[in-house]
């Protein structure tokens, strides 16, 4: 085998086993360019790839995977797992439909053990795996790699808790590169710098009850082999400390103070300009004009604080932390601590702001509901990548807060259709001292700014009211683009629709629901769990009043979207102009008065 062709030729972990151990530095080398090659054009998490290349070889030459379970926490430093594991071929598919998953994918291969895209999980899967396999006498190890930013979450520390406390043969593999997005955070993160530093102190794993093996270089193969072998060799609980550098090996990466190049986006195609063509009106990313609109408010008012989970530039609170650096508040991948630490500073008399993806407030559901919902407290939830999100896959869309949050007294949830009603939501939600409220929007650029024609109440009527009109089409968020390109291709039918936004999405607006009245066919549009959304709060609401109009909820099942571009899955599960003409062309009207009871064909 020559040395420009080991990757290629490794399939498996037993191609890797019988190289010989002065292989594997240019093992490591092929295995970053590629990384590096193939990540810079799909996009993916680049940095914490590059940071466990050895890590990841010495694993697979140590353990006999997939009959030791190898668990990573989070997945997506599992990129060179995948490659080492017969999926190299594919990896120029990475995070595209049909392709490979950017986390572990159970369906992909035996070697994927659990599908753990959220943080700080790992351990909790390795404690029920180990008993399991001892309660049914198999003798299988569990190995769980876990990152220092992971442990700052409080699911681990009950794993830990537990793990501890037992006889079972689970190696803890503590990935310690002092950062998550940004530097690790807390008391744990001081404690492990000691550890790195040989500072004379007790070893808090150790009085847990662990074996502990390190501080050992995670880029060293010798180091790592002998570690792994001697974890390996132990009857009970191990804690193998590995210090990596996350981006190592590629000096832009590692040359990135922002996060180390912890997630980059796909390369650009170029496009053509023809000269003379005039320049397409500049659209703004969602996150940005967040950022910079709450770094604006802060001006304004003192009391004014934002909270993150180990997401601060993620999230878009950069500008605001930059300004405010006494008012941000970084508490680690810790969703639960973030709200309910938020519940106690708007009991101080502050207004704080969590921003947060919409797939990890689920994690945090019970703190929203009993610590800030039960106390009427002003807190406001801003959902960065609501909807459908794309390359990131059914762990990642946010498609499930609405149904969600709909349940919590007192909680009001806006959705902005474009970076001018964000900016406007925004401020109305810090003006609201009465509860907790909710923004919610999706990845990537707002639309460009839609027209209001008319306010009625909160809600805004993006086309003029007729009194012919008969359908009524509801958007939520950017979807009012949808609703507006419909309508105008129903009106060139001759089919006149009312387009409605109602900023507000819950609680249904009095305004809203007299809007529903007024027409046969209400429409809504939402890229929401179907289930407990937009449309089934009108619907319900239309019964309760007595109403005959007819409510079609247009939205995404309950299940799990697969990957895809967000435009291409809003199609598929037709959230497109195409689709709602023709849910509308579909309804026939019985003859009678206007508000007959309409019957869509086909249902």
């Amino acid at each position: 085998m020559t040395a420009p062709g080991l990757l290629e030729h490794i399939t498996s972990p037993g191609d890797l086993k019988v190289l010989p151990d002065s292989a594997l530095p240019e093992l490591a080398a092929q295995i970053r360019r590629r990384l590096i090659d193939v990540v810079s054009r799909t996009g993916g998490h680049l940095g914490p790839n590059l940071g466990v290349v050895e890590l990841t070889i010495a694993l697979h030459r140590t353990f006999d995977a997939p009959h030791d379970a190898i668990i990573w926490d989070t997945g997506h430093q599992s990129y060179v797992h995948k490659m080492l594991t017969g999926r190299d071929g594919r990896l120029g598919q990475l995070r595209t439909a049909g392709g490979l998953s950017g986390y572990p994918c159970r369906t992909e291969s035996d070697y994927d053990i659990v599908e753990n895209s959220h943080a700080s999980t790992a351990l909790s899967y390795a404690d029920g795996l180990s008993r399991g396999f001892q309660l049914t006498g198999r003798g299988r190890r569990v190995v769980a790699v876990v990152g220092d930013g992971a442990l700052t979450g409080g699911m681990a520390w009950e794993a830990l808790n537990n793990l501890g406390a037992s006889d079972r043969p689970v190696v803890i593999v503590l990935n310690d590169n002092g950062r998550s997005y940004d530097p690790t955070v807390g008391a744990l993160s001081r404690h492990l710098r000691q550890l790195r530093e040989g500072a004379a102190c007790s070893n808090v794993l150790v009085s847990l009850g662990f074996g502990y093996i390190g501080p050992i270089d995670g880029h060293d193969f010798k180091a790592l082999h002998r570690a792994f072998g001697r974890a390996r060799d132990q009857d009970g609980p191990v804690v193998v400390h590995v210090v990596t550098r996350k981006g190592k090996g590629y000096p832009p990466a590692e040359q990135d103070e922002a996060d180390r190049m912890h997630s980059v986006s796909p390369a650009r195609t170029p496009t053509a300009v023809v000269p003379g063509d005039r320049k397409p009106a500049r659209s703004e990313a969602w996150t940005k004009v967040f950022g910079g609109e709450l770094a604006a408010v802060g001006e304004e008012r003192s009391d004014i604080v934002a909270v993150t989970a180990a997401m601060r530039l993620p999230t878009g609170l950069g500008p605001f932390g930059e300004r405010f650096p006494h008012r941000i508040i970084d508490v680690g991948i810790a969703e639960q601590h973030a709200v309910t630490c938020a519940a106690g500073l708007a009991t101080s008399g502050l207004h704080p702001v969590v921003a947060i993806y919409s797939t990890f407030l689920g994690r945090a559901f019970d703190q929203v509901l009993m610590d800030v919902g039960l106390h009427r407290l002003p807190v406001t939830f801003v959902l960065d990548r609501s909807g459908v999100t794309g390359p990131d896959g059914p762990s990642h869309h946010g498609i499930w807060d609405v149904s969600l949050l709909r349940g919590v007294p007192g909680i009001r949830i806006a959705a902005p259709r474009d970076a001018i009603r964000l900016r406007e939501l925004l401020r109305e939600a810090l003006a609201h001292e009465d509860g907790p409220t909710v923004l919610r929007y999706p990845k990537g650029d707002a639309p460009l700014p839609v027209g209001v024609h008319t306010r009625v109440g909160p809600v805004d009527l993006l086309t003029a009211h007729r009194p012919d009109a008969q359908v009524l089409l509801v958007s939520s968020g950017a979807l009012a683009t949808v609703a507006v390109e419909s309508a105008d291709r129903l009106a060139s039918m001759g089919v006149s629709v009312t387009v409605a936004d109602p900023r507000w999405i819950h609680p249904v607006a009095p305004e809203l629901m007299s809007l529903v009245a007024d027409h046969r066919v209400v429409i809504t549009l939402e890229d929401n769990a179907i289930g407990g959304g937009l449309g089934a709060a009108l619907s319900m609401a239309a019964h309760l009043e007595g109403l005959s109009s007819r409510v079609i909820p247009l939205g995404l099942p309950v299940e799990f979207v697969p990957v895809g571009e967000r435009a291409t899955l809003l199609s598929d599960y037709g959230l497109d102009a195409d689709h709602v003409v023709d849910t509308v062309l579909a309804a026939r009207w019985r003859r009678g008065s206007k508000h007959a009871a309409p019957t869509l064909v086909g249902s």
